[in-house]
Parts: C-alpha cells; sequence; structure tokens
C-alpha cells in the first residue's frame, strides 16, 4: 500500500450514483478517484425519466453536465478507466486499473448497474430501449394508450402484467411457452381483461420508430407497440462477489444504513444494491453513501 497513491474514496461507475457521491464528497474536500469504464446501463434510453428538473434528458447528456459540475472540485479526479481488481487488507483498500496501476482507498464506493439477462430472442436485443423496456416507470407513460405486450410467466408474470394496466388496458402476456399460471393467476388476468398467448415467440420486428410486431413459430403476427418484460437474473460485477458481499434472493447486494454494505468500508449505491433502480434513487443513493463515508472519515481522523 505505501507504494500506491492513496485516496480517501475510490469511486467505480460514473453514472448517476457515482457522479453525485463524487460531488458530495468533492464539497467535503475529500480527495476522490472516480472510475468510469463508459458502459453506462441505460446506454441505449433515449431519456432518462422521472429525475426532477431533467425529465427526459438524455443519459450523455446527464452524465456530461454532472462532469462540467465537478470541475471546480480540485480533489475529485476522473478517469475514463476500467478497474479491473479490489482487495480489501486491514480495512485498507487496493485497486487496481485497467492499465494495470494500482491505487489504495480508505473507502471503497461501486456505483455500478447490474445487468440482466434478456431472452435469446431475434430483435429483442436490437430493440432494447427502442420499443423492448422492463421499467414501465421509466418507460411507460410514453406508450400510454397504446397496444403494449407483457413478457413473462406465472404469477411474477400476472403481477407485472396487471401493473401495466396503469399506462394501458390494451394489454396481452405472452409467456413464449407454457404458462405456468395457477387458476387463481388465471382469473385476475380475465378480470383485468388481459389475454394470454402460450406460443413461442420467433422474432420481434420494428425500425426506427421502435417496436411493431411481435412474430410467432406459429406464422401468426401480434402488432404492438411496446412490449415491456419482467427483468431475468441480475449480474453483480465478480469484482463485488470476490469481496465477500452478501448478496439478496434477487442477486443485488445487501445493503444496510447509508449504502454499508457487511464488508467494512466498502459501500454499495445505485442499481447494484436493493433499493428502486431509478436514476435519481441511485443518485441519492450515492449522496447517503458520500454522507457517510466523510463521517466515518472524519471520526477516524480525529482518533
Amino acid at each position: 500500500m505505501s507504494e500506491t497513491p492513496i485516496f480517501d474514496v475510490v469511486i467505480v461507475g460514473g453514472g448517476p450514483a457515482g457522479l453525485n457521491a463524487a460531488l458530495i464528497l468533492g464539497r467535503c474536500r475529500r480527495r476522490v478517484l472516480l472510475c468510469d469504464a463508459g458502459r453506462p446501463r441505460n446506454a441505449c434510453s433515449r431519456g432518462v425519466h422521472g429525475f426532477l428538473t431533467r425529465d427526459g434528458v438524455k443519459p450523455a447528456e446527464l452524465r456530461r453536465t454532472a462532469r462540467e459540475q465537478l470541475a471546480p472540485y480540485s480533489s475529485v479526479e476522473i478517469r475514463d478507466i476500467e478497474v479491473t481488481h479490489a482487495a480489501c487488507e486491514d480495512g485498507r483498500f487496493t485497486v487496481t486499473l485497467a492499465d494495470e496501476a494500482r491505487v489504495g482507498a480508505r473507502k471503497l464506493l461501486f456505483a455500478i448497474g447490474v445487468m440482466h439477462d434478456l431472452p435469446a430472442i431475434d430483435g429483442f436485443g436490437e430493440l432494447w430501449g427502442k420499443g423492448v423496456y422492463n421499467c414501465p416507470y421509466c418507460d411507460g407513460w410514453e406508450h400510454r394508450d397504446q397496444p403494449i405486450a407483457v413478457y413473462g410467466r406465472g404469477h411474477s408474470g400476472k403481477g407485472f402484467a396487471i401493473e401495466l394496466t396503469t399506462w394501458s388496458r390494451d394489454l396481452v402476456l405472452l409467456t413464449d411457452g407454457p404458462s405456468d399460471l395457477s387458476p387463481e393467476d388465471q382469473g385476475a388476468l380475465e378480470r383485468a381483461r388481459i389475454s394470454v398467448i402460450e406460443d413461442r415467440i420467433a422474432r420481434l420486428e420494428g425500425g426506427e420508430r421502435g417496436l411493431e410486431r411481435i412474430c410467432f413459430a406459429s406464422g401468426e403476427a401480434l402488432e404492438r407497440d411496446a412490449l415491456f418484460f419482467i427483468q431475468g437474473e441480475c449480474h453483480v460485477p465478480e469484482l463485488l462477489t470476490k469481496l465477500d458481499c452478501n448478496l439478496t434472493s434477487k442477486g443485488t447486494v445487501e445493503t444496510y444504513n447509508y449504502e454499508k454494505t457487511n464488508v467494512p468500508g466498502l459501500y454499495v449505491a445505485g442499481d447494484a444494491s436493493r433499493r428502486v433502480q431509478f436514476a435519481i434513487v441511485a443518485a441519492a443513493e450515492g449522496a447517503m453513501a458520500a454522507f457517510a463515508i466523510n463521517n466515518e472519515l472524519t471520526d477516524e481522523d480525529l482518533r
């Protein structure tokens, strides 16, 4: 550790959580290194929604503005580089970067998104963020009262389909095979007037305007303006799992008050933690983590 530069805090991730944490810590005069690999989870999104004063702003524009506002804080350094390894020893962290440089940190904040498995269906990935979504709170308003497909199975598929009735009543639940619906779930869907199609999906078709139709293996097609699907299994980066973080049943990191983890000095804010996955919530979690980190550092310095 004596051979490496020591930062008060290293932040891994340059999205809303990491940038807001850097802002708070910069204002606390903390020496901060923010590492951004440049692979934001919302890169394909046409706009960030539900973010007060920034509703509809393009994700890249939000990040550009945030970086500009960090410029006055000379103690905050931003590097466009991936973190490839992190280790903890004697309460301090060693972080290895993609260029093989090593830095030390008194505290470590992971502010990175999670990745989800997309169904292996032609057109799904191409239309992701352009008619295919996973969050109706983020993209439902733009498709209000339009024909919407819901992709899911079983009890969770039923619940998600009924949740979408907030935005449209023209809904079809696509299960891409056996529905796995209980009689009670089938009854709930019937009462909500949501039909169920169990045919296998062959592909999604669309263009610049987004999704246009869903084609089934049977040869039938269904015209829809949007498809919302239940998130697949979460993939927390291996960097975090190697630090022995506790995980939730959904695959995200278990965090506690002020985004603390079970590992002393390690914080996780944003989509990789347990809370609602909104950009504005991620930013708030980054601020809360920064508040707690600064207090811990102050206590350590006084001792």
